[in-house]
């Protein structure tokens, strides 16, 4: 039976802090540990630049309901309230603070409105706060719909306090009222690590339990699936089950929805289905919203990662022999000091001649997708005067955005993510805005309304952690035969650029791509390039194995990556067989695993997908 690990707890209670110079007496509040999070959701693509996890009034326009909890107050009297959060449009020094909300106190409202002050994380003074009894409610009223958002409260019994905002010094206020402390709970030990729950997280880890190794999966959402969730909705691409091992797609096969297209309903992307596949193997140990922040290593290996429960704030240690890194950002290699690129490689490097004559830090861009409905009656959507304004020139007269609504290319897509969802929200509400108002076309929008918009970005690309092998474009053109070959990439080099037409209205915010493919026949990926070359116990399937910028065009689809996460499992059986390292596999053991991938690890009988 599936052990699921983090479940929600709450408590608060009056502790006193003393650390940094600083003495704090008081309630804190991580705002995402409140029991009824209401309509606000939970938010985590920023936590290694602001320190946490957060929650989000995601309403479209509308406000959602109130996100509250019980808190437990030791003393009562007054308290000083502070509440972490920021107003995100001011990064733009755009007018109106969209994301206002207040705080709710045993049905009293605070009168400051929060979310007006400042674009940075920071801590906003509420005044002071009649505490009358022990136990009471405290919540986040919603005031806009418009992405308001809180890490944090602090009740202060000092009235001079504030209450740090520094990297270093937050955290260990933030672990110190929380009574965490200086040491980590141990989560276990395991055979394999698996980090990412995306397609080839997932797969990996099915593909490890089947073949007997206790494995503990880490998942930093609510769902598995990443950018095939019904969080992100994308759906899955490249083929399957294809020579040289056809048995490699069959864990893919058994997750796969079946169901085809970007941006659709959620019930298309089917969550509980992965999660159902997963609670079947009983040597999955699975602990979903938690987020690796750390890692610690004895000489070149990985011996423990370090994760946050981002409900509760428990720090766990997962201590273990393999380590795979499927987070797509390449998190634990980049912890761990594991070679990484970012950007695109120069012609004169790697000699591709789709790369560019120089070196840059350009990428595939960030996707925020979204779609409206139709209802019976007119709809409105109010003007958005700090969001992006459009005219008939540069306005988007569509009703839905699909994988080209991509933002970021010319920014990092690790440390400016929110940046770059926020810039993709101006862009979406302020569109939207105009072709419900002003457009010549607003007859067409007049009873439409926006039905669904992504809060959490879908990634193309940010790190790639170095193997043995670098695969590059020579490789995929010209069928170079690799006696490691195994997972068959069938998508073309697909590399996605901004839209010229974009760039001429938005220079350096387009949020429109247009992609470039370049032709291939289907070709098997070598397994060296998924395992690092300069950490010993450390491997990766997804989009950040070892590949160049172009060749990351063929590779980075969903079936591909659901196929190495099967590769990368089996490989590690291996491991464990011979305790021995993921290159040992491929120089002393390549036909044990050879004889793997040809038996494969789906459960019969193999199923169609419908509609394939």
């Amino acid at each position: 039976m599936l052990r699921l690990v983090g479940c929600f707890v709450f408590v608060s209670v009056v502790v006193v802090f003393a650390g940094n110079g600083l003495c704090a007496e008081g309630v804190f509040i991580e705002a995402e540990g409140l029991e009824d999070s209401g309509g606000w959701v939970l938010d985590q693509q920023a936590i290694e630049q602001m320190g946490s996890g957060y929650v989000l009034a995601h309403g479209l326009g509308t406000p959602v309901g109130d996100c509250r909890g019980e808190v437990e107050f030791a003393k009562t009297g007054t308290y000083y309230l502070w509440v972490r959060t920021r107003d995100w449009a001011a990064t733009w020094d755009a007018p109106g603070a969209p994301g206002r909300f207040q705080v709710v106190v045993d049905g009293k409202v605070v009168p400051v409105v929060f979310g007006t002050q400042g674009a940075e994380w920071a801590w906003q003074r509420g005044g002071a706060v009649e505490i009358e009894k022990a136990k009471v409610r405290v919540g986040l009223h919603d005031l806009t719909g418009f992405e308001g958002r809180c890490d944090a409260m602090f009740f202060a019994k000092d009235r001079s306090f504030v209450p740090p905002n520094d990297k270093e010094g937050l955290r260990a206020f933030r672990r110190g009222m929380l009574g965490v402390g200086d040491g980590y709970e141990d989560a276990g030990k395991f055979d394999i690590v698996v980090v990412g729950g995306g397609m080839a997280g997932t797969c990996t880890a099915i593909s490890a339990a089947r073949l007997g190794l206790e494995v503990a999966l880490i998942q930093n959402r609510a769902v598995l699936g990443g950018n095939n969730s019904s969080e992100v909705r994308v759906h899955l691409n490249g083929e399957v089950n294809l020579p040289p091992y056809p048995a490699l797609g069959d864990v893919v096969r058994e997750l796969d929805s079946g169901f085809r297209g970007n941006a659709q309903p959620a019930d298309h992307y089917d969550d509980e289905k992965k999660l159902k596949v997963v609670r079947a193997e009983e040597r999955i140990h699975l602990f979903l919203n938690t987020h690796v922040l750390a890692v610690e290593k004895n000489g070149d290996r990985i011996a423990t990662v370090i994760g946050r429960d981002l409900r509760t704030s428990r720090e766990m240690r997962f201590r273990g022999e393999l380590f795979v890194d499927c987070t797509g950002d390449g998190t634990v290699g980049y912890l761990a000091g594991a070679d990484y690129r970012m950007g695109r490689e120069s012609r004169k490097e790697t000699g591709e001649s789709l790369a560019p004559e120089k070196a840059d830090k350009m990428t595939m861009g960030m996707s925020v997708q979204w779609y409206s409905v139709e209802e019976e009656q007119a709809t409105s959507f109010g003007d958005c005067p700090w969001a992006i304004q459009f005219n008939e020139e540069t306005c988007q007269p569509v009703l839905r955005g699909d994988w080209d609504w991509e933002a970021g290319m010319n920014r990092n897509q690790v440390t400016e993510a929110e940046y770059i969802r926020d810039h993709s929200f101006r862009v979406i509400y302020g569109n939207w805005a105009f072709m419900k108002n002003h457009s010549r076309q607003k007859d067409r929008y007049a009873r439409r309304r926006l039905g669904w918009v992504a809060y959490i970005g879908g990634k193309r690309e940010s790190r790639r952690l170095m193997g043995d092998l670098v695969l590059c474009q020579q490789d995929i053109q010209q069928d170079t035969i690799f006696d490691d070959a195994f997972v068959t990439a069938t998508w073309t080099i697909d590399l996605h650029y901004p839209n010229p037409q974009n760039t001429k209205h938005f220079p350096d915010n387009e949020f429109r791509s247009i992609a470039e493919y370049g032709k291939k026949n289907p070709y098997p990926v070598p397994y060296r390039c998924m395992y690092s070359r300069n950490v010993g116990n450390l491997m990766m399937a997804g989009r950040d194995i070892s590949v160049t910028h172009v060749a990351l065009g063929t590779t980075r689809v969903m079936r591909t990556c659901g196929m190495m996460g099967e590769l990368v499992g089996m490989a590690a059986s291996v491991c464990r067989k011979y305790d021995c390292s993921p290159r040992d596999v491929y120089e002393d053991h390549l036909d044990e695993l050879k004889a793997l991938a040809t038996k494969g690890v789906g459960k019969p009988p193999r199923e169609t997908i419908p509609g394939r």
